[in-house]
């Protein structure tokens, strides 16, 4: 989480409560459903959620924009760039179904409605 903070210092506490539970949501589905390497997990941060934003350094959604994550996997880099731009709309497709469900899932235990 310090990973976070340290390139986005900024983050309403609303998107680090949500960023500080990717974690643990990531780790119990993993455990069910190989979403990110098992051998990834722990840098879960680093390679996963930090690189997904890093196109939030350069580019600022306006409001209200679609953005569409095709091939999404996991959620990367959909989710962390929802919880992020909540003010953007994302989609997120991929052709593996039960990744499809931990996309959702995730979204729904950290109360994205974007």
């Amino acid at each position: 989480m310090e990973l976070i903070l340290k390139y986005f210092p900024c983050l309403y506490e609303t998107q680090l409560r949500q960023f500080e539970a990717l974690h643990k949501l990531y780790s119990e589905w993993n455990a069910k459903i190989n979403v990110i390497s098992r051998k990834d997990i722990d840098n879960l941060y680093l390679h996963h959620v930090l690189h997904s934003l890093a196109i939030a350094k350069v580019i600022s959604f306006r409001q209200g924009t679609r953005v569409l994550d095709f091939g999404t996997g996991g959620g990367f880099p959909g989710i962390p760039l929802a919880i992020m731009f909540p003010d953007v709309l994302f989609k997120m497709i991929d052709g593996t179904g039960k990744k499809i469900l931990v996309v959702n899932e995730v979204a729904k235990a950290v109360g994205l409605n974007n």
